[in-house]
């Protein structure tokens, strides 16, 4: 089977009776794992996806303490899978991640020769009926949200915090949460409507650039860390957040020479709450790694007053943010 046939041909294999309020009949895993310094602190990411709507169904990331890389990315396939398996155990499954030998090993192509990963080879196996689950190569740039939440996972186990989720996950097909169709998540069937939501609060945010893949880079990593989901893309421009709330980058010969200076008339800078007081730190560390400096660093991270806990960035088309500890 070549990588580009989705769904395994024992697929056909499942009962006519099956009734569809289980959840979809064909998931898509994808997951990743990390580990700094190899072995070192590792962390791991799944997510389940629908593959006929690309709508991210659950997903979630876990700091397994000192691992290597390897194992790391085994950890992820085996939550994928139980992920997976939760939202409908006869579904056939699709697993994609950019470690080419946890495909390779998973596919029979490669020999299992490490302890720790013959273990999790094992129980990933158990998981789901091997039958039902196939495997496909991508690379780390299709394997984007995987990451980030391996990433998140190693963040939050060097800082000492529990990993959680930017946002409740939404109820998978065939897991009822009590609601009724279209209700909001939490609202009982047959309550009342939702009252209108006041006037006045921010909508979306539009930050323009003369270099949208430099700022993508920078700032974009930036708001994927601090919880907002890369929405939508077109060709000058994407977005990060939700329908509630989100940040725009945008380029195109609309924008006037120039660049930017905060120091002119009009918005200086973005602040974000960032966590605890070692998150904003770890996240600062991090950031160096993607196109960002530290302002004011001869009164860091007390910049803004002594009572007031941040780390100043800029990057290097001179946009500024403000990451506030809690």
């Amino acid at each position: 089977m070549n990588h580009q046939q989705l769904f395994d041909p024992h697929e056909n294999d499942t009962p006519e009776h099956e009734d569809p309020a289980d959840g979809p009949s064909r998931l898509v895993v994808e997951a990743d794992g990390g580990s700094r310094g190899n072995p070192g602190h590792a962390g791991y990411g799944a997510l389940v996806r629908d593959p006929s709507t690309g709508r991210i169904l659950v997903e979630k990331a876990a700091y397994i303490g000192k691992a290597s890389n390897n194992v790391a990315e085994y950890s992820g396939l085996v939550s994928g899978l139980e992920l997976a398996r939760e939202i409908n155990p006869r579904a056939t499954v699709h697993v994609k991640m950019d470690s080419k030998l946890v495909v390779e090993q998973m596919s029979g192509r490669w020999q299992i020769k490490h302890a720790d990963m013959k273990v999790l080879a094992a129980k990933a196996r158990k998981v789901l009926d091997p039958r039902r689950v196939t495997y496909e190569w991508i690379p780390r740039e299709r394997n984007k949200d995987a990451d980030r939440l391996s990433n998140e996972a190693m963040d939050a186990g060097m800082a000492g915090v529990p990993w959680k989720p930017r946002t409740p996950a939404a109820p998978a097909p065939g897991q009822g949460s009590g609601t009724g169709a279209g209700s909001p998540a939490g609202a009982a069937a047959g309550s009342p409507a939702e009252a209108p939501r006041p006037a006045g609060r921010l909508h979306h945010l539009e930050v323009w650039t003369t270099d949208l893949p430099a700022a993508e880079a920078s700032l974009g990593w930036l708001l994927e860390r601090l919880g907002f989901p890369r929405k939508e893309s077109w060709k000058d421009g994407v977005s990060y957040g939700s329908d509630e709330f989100y940040l725009v980058l945008e380029s195109g010969p609309d924008v006037a020479d120039g660049g930017h200076e905060r120091r002119r008339p009009g918005v200086n800078h973005l602040a974000f709450r960032a966590g605890s007081r070692s998150a904003v730190d770890l996240l600062a560390r991090r950031a160096a790694s993607h196109g960002w400096s530290l302002l004011f660093a001869d009164r860091h991270p007390f910049a803004g007053g002594p009572e007031h806990y941040a780390a100043y960035l800029e990057n290097a088309e001179g946009f500024e943010v403000e990451l506030v500890a809690d």
